[in-house]
This record gives structure tokens, C-alpha cells and sequence, in this order.
């Protein structure tokens, strides 16, 4: 099985097993995951609210004013949604968590349409 192989076969289970969120949902939150420890001078556990900064600086980044229309239509509404997705990877092992680890850290760490519609870092030409 390749790498490629694993992957596909990971995103499928994954949305079987929840599919209320779409196969990207994943696969970005990996991709914010890998940017955040990128930017660590040394490796440690990243909390819940660390991650979600990193996938709202992420969306932003790479999706700019349509960032909560992006994560919206992959079913991620909230922070919350986040932790959920956080946890479906732990449960099929992608990611590992801590003993304290927990949904609630996930809870109400910024309201999405406050965070990428009304300060959105607007700029004028």
C-alpha cells in the first residue's frame, strides 16, 4: 500500500465514520497542525486553542476573504467543530492526546463569522 493508498483509505474511513465533515476538513487541519509545530523552536504537545488559531491563520492565508465559506462548506461552523475533527483523528489513531485533553477545549474559541467577516484584515487598494 502506498502513501497515496493510505491516505484515500483514511479520508474514506473518516468520512464514513463521520460524515457531517468533509474529506478536506482533515486533511487541513493537518495541514494547520504541521504549520504550527513548523513554527515551534521545539516540539511539544499544542493545545486545542493553539491548533484552532493556526486553522483560522491557515484559512486565512490560503482562502483569504472565503475562509469561513470554505470551512463552512466541509462542516466546520465553530471551534467546536474543530475538536470534533481533532477527535474523529484520534480515534483512528492519526492523532494522540493527552489524558487532559478534552471537546471542551475546543469550546468558544472564536465566533467564526466575528473572526473572518467582521475583522477580517481588510485591505484597500
Amino acid at each position: 500500500m502506498t502513501d497515496l493508498d493510505f491516505a484515500e483509505e483514511t479520508l474514506a474511513t473518516l468520512q464514513e465514520r463521520h460524515p457531517r465533515f468533509h474529506r478536506y476538513a482533515y486533511a487541513f487541519l493537518l495541514d494547520a497542525l504541521h504549520t504550527v509545530i513548523g513554527g515551534m523552536r521545539e516540539a511539544r504537545h499544542i493545545s486545542g486553542e493553539e491548533l484552532v488559531h493556526g486553522v483560522r491563520d491557515l484559512a486565512m492565508e490560503r482562502y483569504g476573504p472565503l475562509a469561513r465559506t470554505v470551512l463552512e462548506y466541509w462542516g466546520i461552523h465553530s471551534t467546536e467543530d474543530l475538536g470534533e475533527v481533532v477527535f474523529a483523528l484520534v480515534e483512528i489513531g492519526i492523532l494522540v492526546k493527552q489524558d487532559e485533553d478534552g471537546l471542551e477545549d475546543f469550546e468558544d474559541l472564536f465566533d467564526f463569522v466575528e473572526v473572518f467577516d467582521h475583522n477580517y484584515p481588510w485591505t484597500a487598494a
